[in-house]
């Protein structure tokens, strides 16, 4: 079974309406008629709203069963394409608003829906999700989900490679000027893993662009210079990852392989085994 996955990673200006969102689309697929996945940046579908002005949220988020995602469950079905359109607000049955990354098949379900764990505080002032989410595009190939903020913690990263995945998918909206320190980490999360990882940030001027396509080795595969509107499309052969540790970064490095069966277990004390946001400050 194949391991290849063709994907488009769409640095892109939040369109006006879904209309222009489904025009765009269509546009994409006939111009990378053979790409599977198509993804688009953090919040890309809320057009202007203002990441800096929280105030009125509720006004903006809809259920994952609304009008917006039957819609784009749709299109994927109609392009028979994987379609993650970055991440909406989602009104959630508890009453509260998530940041929840989506990803539709080309069968037209939602196939995998994930709620940022890490909200950019104390700006971003969504309800913090608490569970880590992987899926499977086809065949043998997995895929985590992350949402801009979590490639700062290491944990995430960590933890969706431990669950299988070979391609982290970060979609972004940084407007800020440490998008310098993010394209870092990119690589940083992939060496540390020995996974792919795809971050897709925001084109201007919502975002800083410099969004990237990393191997498990750290090497980028197709960087966007600036923060223009560009499309970075590219053929990866998710074998890598295993190639990768099998042999070593580099032929060296394998951290996978790093315990022998009589090495003793390693406590880590710093977590008590969960990360604990009433205690988080005291650990620092």
């Amino acid at each position: 079974m194949s391991t290849e996955l063709s994907l488009a990673l769409v640095q892109d200006a939040a369109p006006g309406s879904l209309d222009e969102f489904r025009t765009r689309m269509r546009g994409l697929v006939r111009q990378y008629p053979r790409t599977e996945l198509f993804v688009f940046p953090e919040q890309h579908l809320l057009g202007a709203f203002d990441v800096f002005d929280q105030s009125d949220l509720a006004r903006h988020a809809e259920p994952l069963d609304g009008p917006t995602c039957k819609d784009l469950a749709g299109l994927a079905a109609e392009l028979g394409v994987w379609l993650t359109p970055g991440s909406i607000l989602e009104a959630g049955d508890d009453g509260l608003v998530y940041n929840t990354m989506v990803v539709f098949s080309p069968s037209g379900e939602l196939a995998a829906s994930y709620r940022k764990i890490f909200p950019w505080r104390p700006v971003e002032t969504v309800q913090p999700g608490a569970d880590f989410t992987t899926l499977r595009v086809g065949g043998e190939r997995t895929v985590g989900l992350m949402v801009c903020y979590d490639a700062w913690f290491p944990e995430v990263s960590r933890q969706l490679a431990w669950m299988g995945a070979d391609l982290l998918v970060n979609v972004v909206l940084t407007p800020t000027a440490d998008r310098e320190q993010e394209v870092v980490l990119v690589q940083a999360n992939a060496i540390a893993n020995q996974v792919f990882v795809a971050s897709v940030n925001a084109a201007a001027p919502r975002g800083q662009g410099r969004s990237l396509l990393v191997d498990p080795q750290g090497r980028i595969l197709a960087s966007a210079v600036g923060a223009e509107s560009t499309v970075l499309a590219a053929t990866i052969d998710l074998d890598e990852v295993r190639r990768t540790r099998e042999y070593g970064t580099a032929g060296v490095t394998r951290p996978w392989s790093q315990f022998a069966d009589t090495d003793a277990p390693i406590d880590l004390p710093i977590y008590g085994g969960r990360i604990d946001p009433r205690t988080w400050e005291r650990r620092r």
